[in-house]
């Protein structure tokens, strides 16, 4: 397994962030990790992501811990936060660069994310004149400079228009077809997980609820995964309510 998450805990003084949760994700797999507000999937991919240690448990990431390797699994991680921000004076071409030399990759590298994000024709322009949908395009160029085994994306389309989330969706899937990524993602959109993930686990009050292949969760009283999601995590009588009215 490329990565392994056994029994963690995590809470910040009286909130119980996470509550003992594990699961493993093999290379290659797309997984989405859902959840309420506040259900402890951000707080979960933090820690898988090296940001935050653990109170108790084991996250193992082919086979190394962020304790004793955090070097050697920055190399092989990329990461999208949900506010990722960057100089407003530098062009595209110019953050890119910048944040190729931390990896020692030169323009051809570069090059190759513009063309891979549909960034060519913004790569002259100010990051600070770029839409909301060119910013994540910019954000997951940057989490792709160093050809990550493992790729993390934290809600990457909140906020977006269709068309922009759509063409996010399309760099995730040639990415999924190439075989050579796994992803971790983080999302409030049903669609978004149904489209592009191999795997859902669902989490709430810092645990999980539910998780497995979509086709394998669904059932008679659960057609899709919004009426999945509502009815595990306790929203299906508010859902009721709201529609008699």
């Amino acid at each position: 397994m490329q990565i392994e998450v056994k029994n963690i805990y995590k809470s910040f003084k009286d909130v119980h962030a996470v509550q003992g949760i594990s699961f493993v994700i093999p290379a290659g797999e797309f997984v989405a990790l859902l959840g309420p507000n506040g259900a402890g999937k951000t707080t979960t991919v933090e820690m898988m992501e090296g940001l935050r240690k653990p109170d108790s448990g084991e996250i193992r990431i082919q086979g190394k811990t962020w304790q004793k390797n955090e070097k050697e699994l920055r190399k092989i991680i990329g990461l999208s936060l949900q506010e990722t921000r960057f100089p407003e004076k530098l062009t595209c071409r110019e953050t890119l660069r910048l944040f190729a030399s931390f990896f020692e990759l030169g323009s051809e590298r570069v090059d190759e994310v513009i063309e891979l994000t549909d960034l060519g024709s913004k790569a002259k322009s100010l990051v600070g004149t770029l839409s909301g949908g060119q910013r994540q395009r910019l954000a997951l160029a940057v989490s792709l400079l160093n050809r990550p085994e493992i790729l993390f994306l934290d809600e990457p389309t909140t906020g977006l228009d269709p068309h922009s989330r759509l063409d996010l969706w399309n760099i995730l899937k040639t990415l999924k077809d190439e075989g050579n990524t796994t992803l971790i993602l983080t999302t409030h959109y049903m669609e978004e997980a149904e489209s592009l993930c191999d795997r859902i686990i669902i989490i709430d009050e810092g645990k999980i609820l539910k998780e497995g292949r979509l086709e394998d969760l669904l059932n008679e009283n659960a057609r899709n995964l919004d009426e999945l999601f509502i009815q595990l995590t306790g929203g299906k009588k508010l859902l009721e309510n709201i529609s008699i009215v």
